[in-house]
């Protein structure tokens, strides 16, 4: 039964492609493309023959269907301009749309510059928000902002050169003055990774040139201080001959202070404190 692959393409630089990825791209029947002259130079640098079609926001509706079509008889490649297919492009509505017929989509996964910028960024990387292509339109963009205000996990965005300036300084008045990496032309030759707070950031890209990813600091959690409460069990602990370790790790679990707030709480107890 034929396959719809979806196939992660370099962000910038050409030798960023797997040999399974290089391997499927030469043998499916036909490769839809998100922007065909980007595929092209991909494919004309590794010797690749394989029929291109394009399909892209422009076209995604009447090329659906052909698309299908083609799969109901050989095997198909779907590759975004650069990076992983199905985010913030077209690709998810073939996915879907494959996914929903019981035709077998397969991941042939590799580069993604939300990804790639995150673990560069010097920001938490455990959890992360990932909002997309900010909105183009100022009043949107700014609602969008307020309403991550309070979020606590690592945000990261794309955004165009022509718009970056009022999307740093929308930020700037939302967040306050937040650690950012500014992260330019991922993997090509101009690529660079600015990491300081967003007034420096604005500072810095007066002029603003190539392809941009933002990866914003979340919103500092409040660690709880110790409440009434909380001592006097810690001393109830402390009287009873429990272990500091032991009393510790579990007000620390169930109060959400600090482990080292606790134990400097304890460490006064044996002073008579």
């Amino acid at each position: 039964m034929p396959v719809l692959y979806i196939v992660a393409t370099p962000i910038g630089n050409l030798e960023d492609i797997s040999l399974r990825a290089l391997r499927l791209l030469k043998q499916v029947g036909l490769i839809a493309a998100e922007d065909t002259r980007t595929t092209r130079q991909l494919l004309n640098a590794y010797g690749i023959e394989t029929s291109l079609t394009s399909y892209h926001e422009h076209n995604k509706r009447t090329k659906l269907g052909y698309l299908l079509d083609c799969l109901k008889e050989k095997d198909v490649a779907l590759v975004s301009e650069a990076g992983m297919p199905g985010l913030s492009d077209p690709g998810y509505e073939l996915i879907a749309a494959a996914i929903a017929r019981g035709i077998s989509v397969v991941p042939v996964p590799g580069a993604s510059a939300v990804i790639t910028a995150l673990v560069v960024s010097g920001l938490p990387a455990n959890q992360f928000l990932y909002l997309g292509f900010l909105p183009r339109r100022p009043g949107v963009r700014r609602r969008l902002i307020r309403s991550v205000v309070d979020e606590p996990r690592t945000m990261v965005a794309f955004e165009a050169p022509h718009r970056l300036l009022e999307t740093l300084t929308d930020a700037l008045e939302v967040f306050g003055d937040r650690r950012v990496a500014v992260c330019r032309e991922l993997t090509k030759v101009h690529e660079e990774v600015f990491r300081g707070r967003l007034s420096q950031a604005i500072a810095r890209f007066a002029q603003p040139r190539g392809e941009f990813t933002l990866v914003i600091e979340g919103k500092a959690r409040q660690e709880p201080e110790i409440s009434e409460q909380v001592a006097k069990e810690l001393l109830r602990l402390y009287q009873q001959g429990a272990r500091a370790r032991q009393a510790v790790h579990q007000l620390s679990e169930t109060s959400g202070v600090s482990k080292k707030k606790l134990y400097q709480v304890w460490l006064k107890f044996g002073k008579g404190g």
